[in-house]
């Protein structure tokens, strides 16, 4: 954030304008340089999981080696007769696919070249929040929430599979927040065009950004209602400041037509609302307010303590992290509770940090998936925001007293996550990552890899993806469980296994039992084979580093 130069320039001494800027500088490295060590160390750890390369890594793939593009459900622009996907599901664009194509250009069709485009999201989003806070609450205030951010377990470790939580939208959600404070000190019809866009390009990136702009429209309201109450200084006039509003709805639309489009062309992300409006597909009742939003709220707690990374070999928790948060937030209150002016426009952006916060959480309780708490990857810079605030609060409020006691928390709560972090990084060093997060998928992939050629069926979710992408397209699984059922097969699968079964050069991969999301299928093509005087033989057994059996790949012979 540039420093402002006194009035006064040409008589103030060069070190007195040079110092605050080479500081704010500095405040800002330290926490990037922290960021990238932390998330860049044995970047191809843990395994590629399905959703990265389901939704960036093949689709970029297929277009940069001129492969056929499998669109989802096959909604596509075509130009110059190239097919250019729209959506990777119902709810999550194809933006991540086409970020992704320089970076695989440049370092080849690999994890880590994938890899590096979430983490360059990561430290955009940790500049952006920097720059946010200070221009909220200030230098302090900055360089405290930066601080947080770069270190805080779930930042780091989400961010190194960014494309799995889709932590773009983190990027746009902290963009446009402060594009919203450029609409609201200058009200620019250019500042209403970049709010608009970004917010369209949030929503096509992952639907749940709804959640981020629901939350930005009632601090908006909010924030008019304390104007006209003389709490917050007015904008200056703009004449026909209706237009503003229209130019940002304008390019909401336009940042968002690849979503439009696809609905246009499938309807699938309004099916995908109203199937799942009542009853989700994982099985959350929507209806239950109250016990959705606690479990929420009990996300929060977990997320602070960086406790849900159990898929990394271990489980470490920064327990005090909740406690200090309360703890800036107290010495925020009553450091300005004890100051002689209590202006409330000093605890207006706190308030509203906080309130956002609050909204987000509320509305995260209804879903057209399941209450993972990996959808708070695009919450989680605002958390590390309410803390500098209020860490910058205490500054201004209680000067240096306040200043040192802020920044004594702040470091405590940053040792502490990096502790997390170096014992999360410690058990991934020996572990590679569990279940699907771990790096057998590669040994897998090489496996079949050698025998390419060979028709290949996945029994199971999360397998073909990787391989495809890990294997350049030369070994492409097909999917023939069925979605209809996680228990059982549905009706027609024993009519698209009918296919390959008379092949015995065909391998079908599975997973092991413990880790089987669509059951029964296994069972159902011992029976198919039994019938047809086949028997069903495991040609290989793919572990885990613990030595856990977590793919299985098998033939039907004679």
């Amino acid at each position: 954030m540039p420093a402002e130069i006194p009035p006064s320039f040409s008589t103030v001494p060069p070190s007195r304008f040079v110092r605050p800027l080479v500081l704010r500088r500095i405040g800002f490295l330290i926490p990037l340089c922290l960021f990238l060590g932390l998330s860049l160390y044995h970047l191809s750890l843990p395994g590629l999981h399905y959703d990265e390369a389901r939704e960036a890594g093949v689709n970029a793939m297929q277009l940069l080696l001129g492969q056929p593009v499998e669109a989802f459900r096959g909604a596509a622009v075509r130009i110059a007769g190239q097919a250019f996907p729209l959506m990777v599901q119902d709810y999550i664009g194809a933006l991540n696919v086409y970020l992704a194509l320089p970076f695989l250009a440049a370092g080849g069709i690999h994890v880590v070249s994938l890899r590096l485009l979430p983490v360059l999201m990561g430290a955009l989003t940790l500049l952006l929040t920097y720059r946010l806070a200070g221009r909220l609450g200030g230098p302090v205030a900055a360089g405290a929430a930066a601080l947080l951010l770069a270190v805080d377990p779930s930042f780091v470790f989400w961010s190194r599979q960014g494309i799995f939580v889709t932590n773009i939208t983190a990027l746009l959600a902290v963009a446009a927040a402060g594009a919203s404070l450029r609409v609201a000190r200058r009200g620019r019809l250019a500042d209403w065009a970049v709010l608009g866009g970004l917010c369209g390009l949030g929503l096509w990136a992952k639907l749940l950004f709804v959640w981020v702009i629901g939350g930005g429209l009632v601090i908006a309201l909010a924030a008019l209602g304390a104007r006209r109450r003389g709490l917050l200084p007015s904008p200056p006039e703009i004449p026909r400041r209706w237009i503003g509003p229209v130019v940002g709805l304008g390019a909401l639309l336009l940042g968002g037509l690849p979503l439009w489009i696809f609905n246009l062309q499938t309807g699938g992300t309004l099916i995908s609302i109203f199937s799942n409006l009542d009853r989700s597909y994982y099985g959350v009742q929507n209806a239950d307010f109250l016990h959705n939003v606690a479990r929420r709220a009990a996300q929060v707690g977990v997320l602070l303590r960086g406790e849900h990374f159990w898929y990394l070999g271990a489980v470490a928790s920064n327990r005090a992290a909740p406690w200090l948060l309360a703890a800036l937030l107290a010495l925020a209150i009553i450091a300005w509770g004890v100051h002689p002016s209590r202006r409330p426009a000093a605890l207006m952006p706190l308030i509203g940090a906080m309130a956002f916060v609050a909204l987000y959480v509320a509305q995260s309780a209804f879903t057209v998936s399941d209450l993972f708490v990996t959808h708070y990857a695009t919450l989680l810079p605002f958390l590390m925001l309410v803390a500098g605030l209020a860490a910058g609060v205490a500054a201004r409020t209680a000067g240096r007293v306040g200043a040192i006691v802020a920044m004594a928390l702040v470091l405590s709560w940053a040792a502490g996550s990096v502790g997390v972090d170096a014992r999360y990084h410690r058990a991934l060093s020996i572990s590679g990552g569990h279940s699907a997060h771990s790096d057998a998928i590669y040994r897998l992939a090489d496996d079949l890899d050698q025998r390419s050629g060979r028709p290949v069926v996945a029994l199971d979710l999360g397998m073909d993806a990787p391989v495809e992408f890990l294997t350049a397209g030369r070994v492409n699984p097909v999917e023939l469980f069925g979605y209809e059922r996680l228990d059982a097969p549905d009706p027609g699968f024993a009519d698209r296994v009918a296919l390959y079964l008379d092949r015995p050069d065909t391998l079908y991969i599975l997973h092991a039992p413990e880790d089987t999301v669509f059951r029964g299928r296994r069972e159902a093509l011992e029976a198919m084979a039994r019938e047809a005087g086949y028997r069903v033989v495991v040609e290989q057994v793919i572990r885990e580093r613990t030595q856990r059996p977590l793919f299985l790949v098998i033939r039907v012979v004679p």
